[in-house]
């Protein structure tokens, strides 16, 4: 038994009303009303939209947006050439450095190119948006999984797990990345001299907290000058690679037949299990992959597609291949072929400019962090975080400070265990793998669910981008105690957490249920108390859109007095993205001072009850005549045994809650007109 086990927490929209539930209500159009004049259809069950339809404008030239998306978007997979190659051949792997395996590894790394990033999600997974939004959750949207639960027929409630699953592997991508890409950079100084050794992981330390910290000013300020400095970098890169292919070491223009994918199914086929370890390196190329797809929202497809296509791929191609010259000339006695390009003149600069990219490539993940955050928050599957909008035009544009501090001290954490940055590949290479495979099932499902498309042709698409998803993860899976299983842990952390948060809502929003009066039983019984009403509007948030919630029932029970005007306000969160503000707010007049009011986001919307307030004003309904007052009400949980979750669950979902901040400081309610009503309820 839990007895001694305790929590207080808001129950204001807890759990926040299913979307489905709120648009069959809806659809009962008698009596409700609908805040905007645009015309009365209701949208119903919009759960997103398919490769072919349109999506949100960006504000801003494409030329703009695409120079914004390049610092933004393509940090991480523009920085991937500082040690990837490097890792493809490292000790650990025990490959020779000749020719044959030199094209090989390069063929392998440039189909990896192509296929994944091309093909797969620039070409076809970018087109899966759900209304401009992309990553692993607005995907899972897409599919009947999304709304699954533990009901669900099993193959789609094993869909729905293994997309929350990806979700975490992503978070744990996200902090992999910056303690990666910073640490790689610097390690570049013992290219030139071993004296600062003994720096490289303190000066790491010092840029890592850095770049957390400017979070807060947001992506289009950050995008503003790492857009530039990051048009800088591909160029520079590029220019070493050509420099390296033309003759600066000799010249070798025999790697461009890497462009040829025999060279890289021969290497397989040649080297065995060596070439198939191999993998696990050659996957350190496409790392950024799933980043480009989470940050969608910030930019937009046709700004990513150009900023890949003009400048990121040519660049990437060119430097791969002007390290593979080097190699070729230099054999084994090249240790750092990225640095050992450069002209022992523009090492230091070059160490500079990586040190920029490697910040700016952490920049991808960690927005991408705050969008999956908002959208588990709203989906029902994280607590609530404050989410601080940075943009008034570009709304995908948020910062979230509890996840930018989790991530900037588990990023310090991994530097400080792992101390190389070779060390942290066989980690990275798990991460971002397992995220892959994820995208490609959930794909497959809406492609199939949502866009109609044939078992054949999906199964085609999907078996394509599954033959190297696959490949790469089971070849990762081999690094498992040398260090893959840490994004393993943190997903299946990020993943618990999750499970038991949309768990314990429903749990408790149960036992909440049974104690609920009808509304027109309670309209009744105060028609016949005719208790005194007091001036003013009294606004009392509810999850349940039918019934009457319970701190009114215990303010009516007790205090014996009511507000001249009720608002039974419910927040519904919907499976879209956003939802316009012609369909956003329906009220409907209960008689006696009592309107029933539903407002409805989506679930890349942060809602905020002062916004829906003065969308009523338009139908008449003042609700700040008189005064206004918030009633919450405040449960006390008692954890016991009469739901069906596990001891440890319920202790981990009062801690979550214990910590999650209050319905009055997520939905921006001013603190001095709340009035809050406590009870205690068994769970």
């Amino acid at each position: 038994m839990l007895r001694a086990t305790t929590n207080t927490v808001n129950w204001g929209t807890l759990p926040v009303a299913p979307g489905r539930r709120i648009c069959a209500l809806l659809r009962v159009k008698a009596g409700w009303h609908r805040v905007s004049e645009a015309p009365s259809s209701i949208a119903g069950d919009t759960a997103g939209v398919g490769p072919s339809e349109s999506t949100p404008a960006r504000h801003g030239s494409l030329a703009a947006l695409s120079l914004g998306a390049l610092g933004v978007v393509y940090g991480d997979i523009g920085t991937s050439p500082l040690y990837a190659l490097r890792e493809c051949f490292s000790a650990e792997n025990g490959l020779r450095i000749n020719e044959a395996n030199v094209l090989g590894v390069l063929s392998l790394m440039v189909w990896a190119l192509i296929v994944v990033v091309c093909v797969k999600y620039v070409g076809v997974i970018l087109r899966a948006d759900n209304q401009g939004e992309g990553g692993v959750l607005a995907l899972l949207s897409l599919t009947r999984a999304g709304a699954a639960d533990r009901s669900s027929p099993r193959p789609r409630f094993m869909l729905l797990l293994a997309g929350l699953f990806g979700a975490g592997l992503l978070y744990g991508d996200s902090m992999i990345t910056p303690a990666i890409s910073v640490l790689s950079a610097v390690e570049g100084l013992g290219v030139a001299t071993h004296a600062f050794d003994r720096f490289i992981i303190p000066i790491t330390i010092a840029i890592l907290i850095g770049l957390f910290a400017v979070q807060k000013r947001g992506t289009a300020r950050v995008a503003a000058v790492f857009g530039p400095f990051m048009l800088v970098w591909f160029l520079t890169i590029g220019g070493l690679g050509v420099a390296a292919i033309l003759g600066q070491h000799g010249g070798h223009t025999s790697v461009l037949a890497a462009a040829n994918p025999l060279f890289g199914l021969n290497f397989l086929l040649r080297e065995g299990m060596v070439g198939f370890m191999v993998l696990g390196s050659v996957v350190l190329v496409i790392t950024g992959g799933e980043a480009l797809y989470a940050d969608m929202g910030h930019f937009g497809r046709p700004a990513i597609q150009t900023a890949w296509f003009v400048a990121a791929f040519p660049a990437l191609l060119l430097n791969y291949l002007g390290q593979g010259v080097l190699l070729l000339e230099g054999g084994a006695t090249v240790g750092n072929p990225f640095f050992e390009m450069a002209p022992s003149a523009a090492l230091y600069p070059l160490v500079a400019l990586a040190t920029g990219a490697t910040i700016i490539a952490s920049q991808a993940l960690i927005s991408g962090a705050f969008s999956l955050t908002q959208g588990a928050m709203q989906l029902g599957y994280a607590p609530r975080f404050t989410v601080v909008h940075t943009s008034g035009e570009a709304h995908g544009q948020i910062y979230v400070p509890a996840v930018n501090r989790t991530l900037m001290v588990l990023c310090i954490l991994l530097v400080l265990g792992f101390k190389e940055s070779s060390e942290l590949a066989d980690a990275y290479g798990m991460a971002v793998t397992g995220t892959m495979s994820v995208t490609s099932l959930l794909f497959y499902a809406a492609a199939r669910e949502r866009w109609g498309w044939s078992r054949l042709r999906a199964g085609t698409v999907v078996g394509l981008f599954l033959i190297f998803d696959l490949a790469f993860l089971v070849a990762n899976a081999v690094k498992f105690l040398e260090g893959g299983w840490v994004p393993l842990a943190i997903g299946a952390l990020i993943f618990v957490i999750m499970t038991t948060w949309k768990r314990g809502r429903e749990e408790v929003a149960r036992v909440l249920e049974k104690g609920r009066l009808n509304i027109a039983d309670f309209m009744r019984d105060v028609r016949q108390a005719k208790p005194h009403r007091v001036p003013g509007t009294a606004v009392v948030l509810t999850a349940n859109p039918d019934g009457t919630p319970l701190v009114l029932l215990h303010h009516f029970k007790h205090n014996k007095v009511l507000h001249e005007q009720v608002v039974l306000l419910t927040l519904a969160v919907e499976r879209q993205p956003e939802i316009p503000d012609s369909q956003r707010v329906y009220f409907q007049p209960l008689g006696d001072g009592f309107y029933r009011v539903i407002a409805r986001f989506g679930f890349m919307e942060q809602p905020k009850v002062d916004q829906v307030l003065r969308q009523l004003a338009p139908l008449g309904l003042d609700v700040r005549r008189g005064g206004l007052t918030f009633i919450l009400g405040r449960e006390t949980l008692l954890p016991t045994g009469q739901s069906g979750m596990a001891k440890w669950r319920k202790q981990l979902f009062t801690l979550l809650m214990r910590n999650a901040p209050s319905a009055t400081a997520y939905f921006e309610i001013p603190a001095n007109q709340v009035v809050e009503l406590g009870a205690q309820t068994a769970f």
